[in-house]
């Protein structure tokens, strides 16, 4: 297995939830991670209970749907720690709306952030990695990518795609030695479900911290092994077969 110990990592969405515990599970392992989340805070909150635990980290304010904001801070971060070793794609946005109430700007947005977001920073990734002779790109994605429900076109829409465009991305960084991996997590007690669902029973659900776990699992998998995709359920999940 490869040591993560000194590399360097930027985690969207963070600041909370499934992307708190990717940053700080990287963070124990010897990661330099800079925390990225749309609020501020939140970020600025996990990066210091990094630091408190004796990890290296660094919070940064982003939002993954604006290509700028995404330039720039692949740049900094090439430019401040001299690599960019591991993009984990976290961040994501949903509406439980029906499709006929679903606002073309809500529309416009979730595929923004859930999947345009990724194909930029990961655009932007690309160059750095290379340069360096490799690095890992991890895609958060769901099993809104392998099956439906109602009130959830964009999500599904989104994910399903960012599923697809992780393959195509798996297909043409190898020659890079650049590792593309899809990670299909079920449902996580998380804010993104239970402040929707607060009757969802929860022992239906997983702790994000086994999700994080297993990503922390892929990228120290020997140079000569990729992880193309893997999915991370929990034992109850309700709805998979």
């Amino acid at each position: 297995m490869e040591s993560l110990n000194g590399r360097v990592a930027l985690v969207t969405g963070g600041g909370a939830g499934l992307g708190g515990a990717i940053c700080e599970c990287l963070g124990e392992a010897g990661v330099t991670v800079v925390v990225a989340d749309v609020r501020n805070d939140l970020a600025q909150n996990v990066a210091k209970r990094i630091e408190q635990a004796g990890g290296r980290a660094v919070p940064l304010e982003l939002d993954v749907g604006n290509e700028e904001q995404d330039r720039q801070a692949v740049a900094r971060i090439a430019d401040q720690f001299g690599r960019l070793d591991i993009l984990v794609n976290n961040a994501g946005v949903d509406v439980t709306v029906s499709i006929e109430e679903l606002a073309v700007a809500d529309w416009d947005r979730i595929v923004r952030t859930n999947l345009t977001g990724p194909f930029m920073l990961s655009k932007f990734a690309l160059p750095v990695m290379r340069g360096q002779g490799g690095g890992q790109i991890v895609n958060v994605v769901s099993t809104a990518a392998k099956r439906a429900w109602a009130n959830a076109a964009a999500y599904h829409a989104s994910k399903w795609g960012l599923l697809g465009f992780t393959y195509a991305l798996h297909v043409e960084g190898r020659k890079d030695k650049v590792k593309v991996t899809a990670v299909i997590a079920g449902g996580m007690r998380t804010g993104f479900l239970l402040d929707r669902f607060p009757d969802i029973d929860q022992d239906t659900l997983q702790d994000p911290r086994n999700v994080a776990e297993v990503i922390r699992t892929v990228l120290v998998q020997p140079a000569e092994t990729v992880v193309p995709e893997v999915m991370v359920l929990p034992m109850r999940e309700t709805s998979w077969p």
